[in-house]
Order: structure tokens, then sequence, then C-alpha cells
């Protein structure tokens, strides 16, 4: 995978997974919030779910959207409360696990709604900062939980690709700093701290992409932005 930054690479690869499903398979896309992903999908029957209570300013803590548009959801509902009168060939997942009250839970109830030989996919963080709060209750996700815990329940995992390194998490971080002392109180500029934070980043870049981008990838053991995962139920 090309060294992209976090979002776009989780983008990248989403586009990439939802175009390759079959023509006119059916998917329910679970905590969807604005239906970001809809475009990928025009080519199959496509059906949202999210329980739509964040507006967009939470309770102003973290990090926050602002504005949060759920007008587009086809179910309108916590995710324990999806009916399950009908199964999924894709249940798609992305960036809701952390916001959710219990996890494991939560795959359970998309391993219900996939059908025998569907395929759950998912991307959720490793390790994520406060966002979307007061709905943000798990900072992330090892692939040891998608590997336990879709096993358990009659996956077999046909892809699990780690989102970048830890030098690629330092490096996103290092960026954040400017910003945070901003949005905590410092309203005015630090150049030093600046030149000095520009200038980490450039060698922390440098240390990853020195040989390839080889050792980025190989510390995703240790630290990533998170998992993309695609499993398949098994037909029994």
């Amino acid at each position: 995978m090309k060294r992209l930054k976090n979002h776009q690479a989780r983008i990248e690869w989403i586009s990439k997974t939802l175009r390759a499903l079959p023509e006119g398979s059916s998917l329910l896309d679970v905590g969807a919030g604005e239906c970001a992903y809809k475009p990928y999908c025009t080519h199959l029957e496509y059906l949202a779910q999210d329980i739509a209570e964040y507006d967009g300013s939470g309770d102003g803590k973290g990090l926050q959207t602002d504005v949060w548009d759920t007008s587009q959801l086809d179910f309108v509902c916590d995710l324990y409360d999806i009916p399950e009168d009908r199964q999924f060939d894709t249940v798609f997942c992305s960036e809701v696990l952390e916001h959710v009250v219990d996890p494991v839970r939560a795959v359970e109830k998309m391993a219900r709604l996939t059908k025998p030989g569907g395929q759950m996919i998912v991307t959720a963080p490793f390790n994520s900062v406060t966002h979307f709060s007061p709905y943000h209750f798990c900072t992330g996700f090892s692939q040891y939980f998608y590997r336990h815990h879709l096993e358990r329940l009659n996956f077999e995992i046909v892809e699990l690709t780690a989102n970048g390194g830890f030098f690629d998490s330092v490096d996103q971080e290092l960026g954040r700093v400017s910003k945070t002392r901003r949005q905590f109180g410092a309203w005015f500029p630090d150049p030093v701290l600046m030149i000095l934070t520009n200038i980490t980043r450039l060698w922390v870049r440098m240390v990853a992409g020195g040989d390839g981008g080889r050792m980025s990838r190989k510390s995703a053991e240790l630290q990533t932005f998170g998992w993309f995962v695609v499993a398949r139920k098994s037909a029994d």
C-alpha cells in the first residue's frame, strides 16, 4: 500500500473494495452517518443505518465536526436494534466500533446480519483521539480483536491490512501539535515550536521511508492508524 495520510489511505481502500463487490448484491452500511461511501455503491442495493443522535457539536470536547447531516439514512435506530428479518451479502462498518458502547456485541450483531457465504467489511482506529464525544467509548482495536471475534463467529479473514505504521502515526500526531495548542487556549503562534515540529516530522518521514517504506509497514505491529478487514462468513 502506498504511504498515504490516514484518511486518504482509508478512502482509497474503501472505494476499491466497495466498487469490486458484485453488481446488484445487497449491502448494509452500519453506522453510516452522512453516507459518505454511498457514491461507491451505485451498483449495489445500498441501505444505511445510524442511531442519528450525533449533531456535529456533541458535548463540545475533543474533535467535533460542527455539522452532521443524517438525512439519507434508511434505518434510524441503535445498531443493536437493526431488524434481523433479512440478511445482507455485505455488512459494511467504517470507523464506527469506537462509538458503540459494546463493540463485541456490535460485531456479533453484524455477523447475524450477514448472509451465509457473505462478507463483513470493517475499518476502525487502532488508537484514536477523542472525537464525536460523548459518543466515543473505545480508543481502538488491534488485529487480534478481529482475529479472535470474527473467527469464533464462523468468519474466515480474507484481508487484514494495516493502515500505516508507527512512524506514520507519530508524523500525524506531530502535525496535530499546533492545532491542538490553539484549540486549548494558545492563541499565539510559537515559531520555535513550529520549526522543531516540522523538522522532526521530516526526520520521521525519512526514517520511515528510507528503505522504501518497509520499516513503516513492519512497525504496524506496534502502532498503526487502524486495520482494514474483510471477512467471509461460512456458507454452512
